[in-house]
């Protein structure tokens, strides 16, 4: 509801901070190139829902929860906010990814980050990991924070440590091949904010 200035009130801006966060992926391929988009949402779960593509941050106090639990709180038509990472080709054997990845303080008072990446010849796993390192490295530039990520962020341990402080990264990604006949293949990641239960 609008104020009497035109901003949101107090109450309304509260109810637009997402309370949980899930990572999903997907691919389709078609001979059109938006079918194979629609096609990709629908295998990351998504598809029935309303999409609103936002920038980077995860709020203070948001939970990440499982993929599964975040499809069941979904309704077809909802409108859901996300960070979207998506890739296409039409070109045969072709390798596509699209990654997103996240830094997630342990400490609730803190923000995150979510970094989106899309790239072409590069296995899925290179790709993830280079989302989760932007990720990782971006929330210390937001936060000020000056440290050397090559020995502060600790890619088996998926964690980051500042100080005192522990920051858990991930990432999810899909690649593809092109198909061999030259239909429109398409890959998508996602961070879906979910705004309450």
């Amino acid at each position: 509801m609008l104020g009497g200035m035109g901003s949101l009130s107090p109450k309304a801006s509260d109810a637009l901070i997402p309370k949980y966060m899930f990572l999903t992926k997907g691919v389709g391929k078609h001979k059109d190139y938006l079918h194979s988009f629609e096609l990709a949402l629908r295998d990351a779960g998504i598809g029935k829902c309303n999409i609103v593509n936002v920038s980077s941050i995860i709020p203070p106090g948001c939970r990440v929860i499982s993929k599964e639990h975040g499809l069941k709180m979904l309704k077809p038509g909802q409108i859901i906010f996300c960070v979207l990472s998506k890739n296409h080709t039409n070109e045969p054997h072709r390798l596509i990814s699209a990654a997103i990845g996240a830094a997630v303080p342990s400490d609730p008072t803190m923000y995150g980050y979510i970094s989106e990446y899309h790239s072409f010849g590069e296995t899925a796993e290179k790709a993830g990991r280079y989302a989760e390192y932007l990720a990782a490295s971006m929330l210390a530039e937001l936060h000020g924070l000056k440290i050397d990520l090559s020995k502060s962020w600790d890619q088996a341990k998926k964690e980051l440590r500042i100080g005192d402080k522990r920051i858990r990264t991930m990432n999810v990604v899909q690649s593809a091949r092109g198909d061999r006949n030259g239909l429109w293949t398409t890959v998508v990641a996602a961070a879906v904010f979910i705004l309450e239960e």
